[in-house]
């Protein structure tokens, strides 16, 4: 077989190890709930999203700059740094992570030589050097769902320039909760479909009754079911479909903050804005910068 023969029979044999995967309970389709969070995205989540980019990377534009989206999930992002004046190429492992970003490309970029979307793994060392350099890698919420973490987190840092930026977000480490919810995502997705709701609601069900009766004794329950429908947490995503992609997010890793800024440390990445206080269970984010000597 020829070079050209496997480059475009790759995302074939992709598609079809993600299936394979999928069947197995191996892996959630996190593609499928992105596909339904596009039906509420609305300008209020895309100006959210792009608060956040200009946020953390402490800019007010991208213009001028390449931005690497790895994992790129519903596309949200990769349109917000596309709108901020960024080329943009943007990948994910899931073949309907793909189609949704490809739909945002098409809704809002159309024809766009200066956006492109692809079906590939960050596990592939060769694919992620073939991309070039890129001003900013983000992989936000990505690297952790992978099931090799930790080469995961080494392959996202080899296509950052020279002073570039890289930034992740990675689920925080709180060891016997962590175990436990590692088990609970890899019951989700080995249930039968008609049962994966039901499951959610009820394991979600703590954590959720904690924050009803708190809005409810501080007068801030419209606000919290506002919550439900409205963009949530600064980043323009959806509380719903979030409680989803939580519950039956598998494969599933963490790591705690130090282990993570220990790690780039060692790879010539100095730390430049960190976000992690209160994180519980949820993503630590980390902002670090290619030093130039690396």
């Amino acid at each position: 077989m020829s070079a050209e023969q496997q480059t475009v029979d790759q995302p074939a044999r992709a598609a079809r190890a993600h299936g394979d995967e999928v069947r197995a309970g191996e892996r959630f389709e996190f593609g499928k709930n992105w596909s339904r969070f596009l039906e509420l995205l609305d300008d209020e989540r895309i100006a959210q999203a792009e608060v956040s980019l200009k946020r953390m990377l402490e800019v007010e534009s991208l213009d001028g700059k390449c931005f690497l989206d790895i994992g790129s999930g519903s596309g949200l992002f990769s349109l917000a740094a596309r709108r901020l004046g960024a080329r943009v190429h943007s990948f994910d492992y899931d073949p309907q992570s793909v189609a949704c970003t490809a739909e945002l490309r098409r809704r809002y970029f159309a024809g766009d030589e200066r956006w492109t979307v692809a079906e590939a793994s960050v596990l592939d060392a060769d694919y992620v050097r073939s991309l070039g350099e890129f001003d900013v890698v983000y992989s936000w919420g990505v690297l952790h769902h992978t099931g090799a973490m930790w080469q995961a987190l080494d392959h996202a840092r080899l296509p950052v320039a020279a002073s570039g930026k890289l930034w992740v977000a990675i689920y925080n480490d709180t060891g016997s909760q962590t175990a436990r919810w590692k088990k609970i995502k890899k019951t989700y997705n080995t249930l039968p479909r008609v049962l994966r709701v039901p499951f959610a609601l009820l394991v979600s069900a703590p954590l959720e009754s904690k924050a009803f009766v708190s809005a409810l004794l501080h007068g801030r329950i419209l606000q919290w079911l506002k919550s439900w429908r409205s963009a949530g947490i600064g980043r323009g995503m959806s509380r719903w479909y979030d409680l989803f992609d939580w519950v039956g997010g598998y494969p599933y890793e963490a790591a705690a903050p130090e282990e993570i800024f220990d790690f780039y440390k060692a790879r010539g990445f100095r730390l430049t804005k960190l976000k992690c206080g209160g994180a519980g269970l949820g993503c630590n984010e980390f902002v670090f910068e290619k030093t130039e000597e690396n």
